[in-house]
């Protein structure tokens, strides 16, 4: 009996547009364990955010099955946060109200005034203190992220759903949040830890946060390995990228992402 928190079983999704069909996902398998992080990288249009609908709930897939905790998985479920490429939160509440309304729907059971606490517990946590009362217009891209953050963790679910969160931030920030990101999911401690599948197209990324990393081929996207970080924790961006293992491990990376590309191109073997 498998152990993962989530199993991704021969998943194949397919979609319909002008009354032509086309495969975006073809017998996709991979686990995620308890308490793992793992990154999903691979070209545009390899159906990573496709991937995350699925195990959102939003998608019905044409073939495969998503199991959590050895159930199948049925539609969305309180069980999983997510976190939008953009921004997500709701322009007419304050940026408090925003995380205080997603504890609402993960946890019925907490009372208005407690939400609120724990609201301004995860304000802290992201580092926007005194900018609760803000509505999103009047905060940066950042700084809004921050909150869409903010909002995923105060709703203490298992499961995190992350869909390039950095990818429209400007590179200053989207380090800073990367830190931040990373402080927050190892300060939960080994058994609290919440399980992270992550989309990205940032291998830098990808390596730093995750304990594996699944690279999908071109469309349509399947399996083209599950590569397991070989870097201990807690890890020092600027440590970590000084030295050869690191080089090493990310020229892999790049080679079985270009290599696919080259073949379905009918391109020359990359060599790094």
């Amino acid at each position: 009996m498998s152990t993962n928190k989530i199993e991704i079983k021969n998943l194949t999704v397919n979609y319909t547009e002008n009354k032509k069909s086309f495969n975006a996902l073809h017998d996709v398998s991979f686990g995620v364990g308890k308490g793992e992080f793992v990154s999903v990288i691979g070209a545009s249009g390899c159906g990573k955010s496709t991937l995350l609908s699925v195990l959102e709930g939003l998608y019905t897939p044409a073939g495969g099955r998503v199991e959590i905790d050895g159930k199948e998985l049925h539609g969305t479920g309180t069980e999983r946060g997510v976190v939008f490429q953009h921004y997500s939160l709701f322009p007419w509440m304050t940026t408090r109200n925003n995380i205080a309304f997603g504890i609402k729907q993960a946890r019925r059971d907490i009372k208005k005034t407690e939400r609120l606490k724990i609201a301004d517990e995860f304000l802290h946590k992201v580092g926007l203190d005194g900018f609760g009362s803000k509505y999103p217009s009047q905060l940066s891209g950042g700084m809004q992220q921050r909150a869409a953050i903010a909002r995923a963790l105060a709703m203490n679910t298992e499961i995190l759903l992350m869909d390039e969160p950095f990818s429209a931030i400007d590179a200053k920030n989207r380090v800073i949040l990367q830190d931040l990101l990373l402080d927050l999911w190892e300060g939960d401690g080994l058994d609290q830890r919440k399980t992270v599948v992550f989309v990205t197209h940032d291998i830098d990324e990808a390596i730093l946060l995750s304990d594996k990393i699944v690279v999908l081929t071109a469309h349509p996207g399947t399996v083209h390995e599950v590569v397991q970080v070989p870097f201990e924790r807690p890890r020092r961006r600027e440590d970590l990228v000084k030295t050869d293992e690191y080089g090493k491990f990310r020229n892999k990376l790049l080679s079985l992402l270009y290599n696919d590309i080259a073949e379905r191109i009918g391109g020359e073997e990359v060599v790094l």
